[in-house]
């Protein structure tokens, strides 16, 4: 089946659609643009730029899709934004395009980002990731898989978030979210680890009993960083996929990890 274009939509002949693509009313699509199979443009959204959308995706009316970075040290090029397969992004998302020559904002598969939020430049998104209305991911963010974020969350340049942790709504990240944790606040804090959001995602009782682990050696034990990981090295979980996981995002942070609540 050919794709669905409405009348009043502006999409440049020079961009490229697969099949089954549907846009609607007065959306436009730019010149640098390429849409995968199955996708659907609602009404008044505008995809631009350098900006790759694989298949099966929606982008629901007035998101703005691969625009020029925000970012003050843009000088021009041609970078791009790049987005999987069968994501869902609200009325009004906002995903910006990457800021040097050649580089790009990536976003994976099965993500679901709900109205008003914001993706910003060189941002690289995983998986799975739910964020709930008015997140806002500064410029640089890393998210792995399996995330979720509460409403009216604003996440700081250049930090990362470790899969399967969960961040309360109206919280303000500064640092590293680690991953199988729940951060909360202003500043954010770990209050505990993800228990319910990894219930959800079929943790078994031998997983969660790592986690416990994990939350106990970083948060409970007064120890610092270096000798929190090296508790992890010296455990009986050390060689679980998990346990690996976790330090060596432990050990790969620069902003420092997120603390922890008294």
């Amino acid at each position: 089946m050919n794709s669905l274009i409405h009348p009043t939509a502006i999409v440049d002949p020079k961009a490229e659609l697969g099949s089954n693509v549907e846009i609607g009313p007065y959306a436009v699509i730019g010149p640098g643009v390429s849409i995968g199979s199955g996708t659907k443009i609602w009404h008044h959204a505008t995809v631009w730029g350098r900006t790759i959308l694989g298949q099966d995706n929606q982008i629901y009316p007035y998101c703005s899709i691969g625009m020029q970075t925000q970012d003050l040290k843009f000088k021009g090029g041609n970078p791009g934004t790049r987005i999987g397969d069968r994501n869902t992004f609200r009325e009004y998302v906002s995903i910006n395009a990457a800021t040097n020559d050649g580089d790009w904002t990536e976003i994976g598969n099965d993500n679901n980002l709900l109205a008003y939020s914001h993706v910003g430049h060189c941002c690289k998104i995983g998986n799975h990731l739910i964020a709930s209305n008015s997140v806002a991911f500064a410029g640089h963010i890393v998210v792995e898989d399996h995330v979720g974020i509460g409403g009216v969350t604003a996440i700081h340049q250049f930090c990362r978030l470790g899969q399967h942790c969960f961040i309360g709504g109206c919280a303000k990240v500064e640092q590293d979210v680690p991953p199988f944790m729940l951060g909360d606040g202003n500043p954010a804090k770990v209050r505990m680890f993800n228990k319910v959001g990894l219930e959800r995602s079929g943790f078994a009782a031998d997983r969660m009993a790592i986690v416990k682990f994990l939350f106990k050696a970083f948060y409970r034990e007064g120890l610092n960083r270096q000798q929190a990981i090296e508790a992890v090295r010296s455990s009986e979980f050390s060689d679980t996929p998990d346990a690996k996981a976790y330090v060596a995002f432990a050990e790969a942070s620069e902003r420092g990890l997120m603390g922890g609540s008294k």
